[in-house]
């Protein structure tokens, strides 16, 4: 079936890509949790066709390569976008990423999401007791130092290794699940690697869209694609891409730390319940 190209549907459409784009973005999760039950939800009710769970990773990964790449340039040119960093998370992400869009059709991923619902909740916990949990204090091999606007220098690094395996599961959920990865990135870059909050979401979404290229363009092969949908989201995930990374410098870190908390229990709790 084709999808009814209305004025009403293409609204909705827009509205979809906006409003996923425009929080994914300030935060740092890309927006996929939002962009993949609603097409799933509107596929039958609204644009006369069915969505499978494949095609709806697929258009989703679609529409974040739009959302991740005007953030990115965003936060680039605001100075939080830490590339050096986010190349090497990329290095494993990019590729893993194909592997996981290739399993998507092939693994029954309702005990996945359950589990890895589950294993959201403990990020939950762990970030709102980062305070009371003694970060590590050692050197990282590769370090990297950020001045805020109050003029706090902040510290942070990573080794290669634990920055490539991170990467690769965080590419592997990304292609599997169509959510973008920062749910797990974001964490480990705050409590492992001490990356500060802002950092931390811009330099996500720098990652996130390396690993919507290659996760996308497995699904394009594999034909769990559409275009028109991937057209009518686009419009609304730039425009949502850049707004979100706008809004994002205005939020405190601590106010940026709940909402990341907020907005991960809320999908936790969406992978448990569905």
């Amino acid at each position: 079936m084709v999808m009814t190209w209305d004025v009403p549907t293409l609204l909705v459409m827009f509205a979809l890509g906006l409003v996923a784009s425009t929080f994914g973005a300030i935060v740092g999760l890309g927006g996929g949790v939002i962009i993949v039950p609603a097409l799933l939800l509107l596929g039958p009710s609204m644009l006369g066709m069915d969505i499978d769970t494949a095609l709806a990773v697929g258009v989703s990964l679609g529409a974040l390569v739009f959302t991740s790449l005007t953030s990115t340039l965003t936060f680039v040119r605001e100075g939080k976008a830490d590339l050096r960093s986010a190349l090497f998370f990329s290095t494993s992400s990019g590729p893993l990423s194909m592997l996981g869009a290739s399993l998507t059709s092939l693994f029954d991923p309702d005990a996945f999401r359950r589990a890895f619902g589950y294993f959201m909740l403990f990020m939950v916990v762990l970030l709102l007791l980062r305070n009371r949990i003694k970060p590590y204090q050692g050197r990282w091999r590769y370090m990297r130092s950020y001045t805020d606007a109050a003029g706090a220098r902040h510290e942070y690094g990573f080794n290669a290794l634990p920055a490539l395996v991170i990467g690769g599961i965080v590419g592997l959920i990304s292609g599997l699940l169509g959510i973008g990865g920062g749910v797990l990135l974001i964490p480990a870059m705050v409590l492992l690697f001490r990356f500060p909050p802002h950092i931390a979401s811009a330099t996500s979404m720098a990652v996130i869209f390396v690993s919507a290229v290659f996760g996308s363009g497995m699904h394009l092969a594999r034909g769990e694609w559409d275009w028109l949908l991937v057209a009518a989201l686009a419009p609304g995930a730039l425009l949502g891409g850049w707004f979100g990374a706008r809004i994002s410098r205005r939020i405190g870190s601590v106010l940026l730390i709940r909402i990341m908390c907020g907005a991960l229990l809320l999908f936790a709790l969406r992978m448990i319940i569905t």
